[in-house]
């Protein structure tokens, strides 16, 4: 315990830090609503290692100007001296007065990453280069703004637990135009994502209901079961399922897929699946859901307290997956 103690403890104050200085620019900036323009006073610029190795040169030209007496030494260490400043107003006005006209998130699954589509304005009439948006522990999405101009970015989020996640800050900054300072600040937009729970695939798909129970021959030949797609032949498939046909023009080895016709639906309930837990029995039947809509086919979502009608589609899915994010045992 006592080697491990150490390692951790340089850590702490950092953390300790980062929250700290989290709360009191929300205390101070207060809620984001979009559209906003970036005020000012929300925009917190800092030299870069390359600011500050720039510094110590400059003062070191500064010591031997002044020691040698050698003029053009001071003229050139006040050249680049007076470039420096400039750099840092460029650089504080590459964020000031910034437009953010949209906020958007989308849902995602656990576990996984989700995006969020934020449209940014800009009305000035110098460009906004280096622009780089970020979700925290995530890799940043960085984007430049032609002068009057707007454009939509997409920058990923970390996926937490099933349920509702809120996005508490977004980090908006830029180092432009020489990288000498960096200039950033923080959004505090109302974000709330909802968070499907992950697909696994534990068992097989329900059997569709809605037509009478057959045998696998008497549906096929009473047309009670359509082809769906084609698959990789196993050895344990019977003969009579390979496409010859595709075989015979030179495909590989095919099996067909036979499946329920329209007018069957499958019923994905959460009662079969009561010997699992419910996280897993909820990711489960959000892959059944997934794999209905791949095939095209018609299906329902029974839960306690909550069913959905039978649908397909994009609507029906997004339904359906969102009664599993928000289910409660």
């Amino acid at each position: 315990m006592r080697s491990s103690a150490p390692s951790r403890y340089p850590f702490k104050p950092r953390a300790r830090l980062k929250r700290a200085v989290s709360a009191w620019a929300r205390s101070r900036q207060g809620e984001d609503r979009a559209p906003l323009t970036l005020q000012p006073r929300r925009v917190y610029i800092l030299p870069t290692r390359a600011g500050m190795a720039a510094a110590l040169l400059l003062f070191v030209m500064l010591l031997a100007g002044l020691n040698y007496e050698n003029s053009l030494a001071l003229l050139l260490c006040f050249l680049l001296g007076g470039v420096a400043l400039v750099s840092m107003y460029q650089c504080h006005r590459t964020l000031s007065g910034l437009e953010i006209s949209s906020a958007q998130v989308e849902s995602a699954f656990a576990h996984r990453y989700g995006e969020l589509l934020l449209g940014f304005q800009n009305t000035a009439s110098a460009a906004r280069r280096s622009l780089c948006l970020r979700v925290t522990d995530v890799a940043p999405k960085c984007f430049e703004l032609a002068p009057h101009s707007a454009c939509r970015v997409r920058v990923r989020y970390q996926a937490r637990a099933r349920g509702r996640q809120r996005i508490d800050r977004l980090q908006l900054s830029s180092n432009a135009p020489l990288g000498l300072f960096r200039a950033w600040t923080w959004l505090h937009l109302p974000l709330q994502a909802l968070i499907y729970p992950a697909p696994i695939r534990l068992r097989p798909l329900p059997p569709p209901v809605g037509l009478p129970r057959r045998s696998e021959r008497e549906r096929r030949l009473s047309g009670e079961e359509e082809w769906a797609w084609l698959r990789p032949f196993h050895d344990s498939d019977p003969q009579r399922r390979v496409a010859w046909k595709a075989y015979a023009r030179g495909a590989p080895l095919m099996v067909a897929h036979y499946d329920a016709p329209a007018g069957a639906q499958r019923v994905l309930a959460l009662q079969p699946l009561r010997d699992l837990p419910l996280e897993s029995a909820l990711s489960q039947l959000a892959d059944w859901v997934l794999e209905c809509e791949r095939r095209g086919e018609s299906y329902a979502l029974e839960l306690p307290g909550r069913s959905v009608p039978a649908g397909h589609g994009l609507a029906q899915r997004r339904h359906c997956l969102e009664a599993l994010a928000l289910y409660e045992a």
